[in-house]
């Protein structure tokens, strides 16, 4: 059931453990979940369980997990409506441990403005971000096979995750430009001094639809007045960045060294 078409896997660390989620499915697409693997001690690259499917009430991929501070746990993911491909939602759903959804799905964002629907109506590949209070979900949106694939941004102040009418839908945030096409299906992650922002993201090198040309990209971010973050614009392939710093220097010999 869940041999083929392994998609999109995430590693999490939770309670000393590391969990990895993934869509697959048994070669037809219309049978993809989402599925845990969950680790047999505190290394992640050590042996890992299969702890089974998860209750997504259908269709599911690009399963993500989202924890707030009080320690509750949430199941983002991209899924169907019904039985029937053409068209992809956001849902959310509550935790009940890292592998165990405990109600049933709400549906957290539809694809219904037009930087959402072309090619496809499709909204997937949630990620999370939060920052003084607020929580984003960074999402990606039109069809993931034509230049026109974008990032789209929830925003939630309430804490109240599973009311749709707490979340206000912001887009595109990241979008293409006359040299890069494609960007989506995004990730996030601090510079080990902790002080930078990254995004990495993949984008197609061709304005070509299909899948075969898309490779990974990143660059640092920032945040606007407002709180929210500020992803600019793609960099072109041929643009060098400089590397993420390694640590905060704590002397002025660090400084400058």
């Amino acid at each position: 059931m869940n041999c083929n078409n392994v998609w999109a896997p995430e590693l999490h660390l939770i309670d000393g453990k590391w969990f990895i989620y993934y869509a697959a499915d048994d070669g037809q697409n219309e049978n993809h979940r989402m599925w845990a693997l969950e680790s047999e001690g505190s290394n992640p690259r050590g042996k890992y369980r299969c702890r089974g499917q998860l209750d997504t009430g259908g269709w599911a991929i690009d399963g993500t997990l989202m924890t707030l501070d009080d320690g509750r746990r949430y199941l983002i993911w991209s899924g169907w409506h019904g039985r029937r491909n053409g068209q992809q939602n956001l849902y959310v759903a509550a935790m009940k441990d890292p592998v165990t959804v405990a109600v049933a799905r709400v549906l957290l964002a539809s694809p219904d403005q037009a930087w959402e629907r072309i090619a496809m109506p499709i909204c997937e590949g949630p990620q999370v971000l939060k920052r003084n209070g607020d929580i984003f979900v960074v999402y990606s949106a039109s069809a993931s096979w034509t230049p026109d694939y974008c990032l789209g941004l929830l925003h939630n102040k309430t804490k109240d995750m599973l009311n749709p009418a707490a979340w206000s839908k912001h887009g595109p945030v990241f979008k293409k430009t006359d040299q890069v096409w494609g960007v989506g299906h995004c990730s996030f992650v601090k510079s080990l001094c902790q002080n930078e922002d990254w995004i990495i993201y993949h984008s197609k090198s061709s304005r070509n639809p299909g899948w075969e040309d898309r490779d990974v990209h990143a660059k640092p971010f920032t945040w606007d007045s407002d709180g929210f973050p500020d992803f600019g614009a793609p960099l072109p392939r041929s643009r060098l960045l400089l590397a993420p710093k390694l640590a905060t220097p704590h002397s002025a010999e660090e400084v400058a060294a």
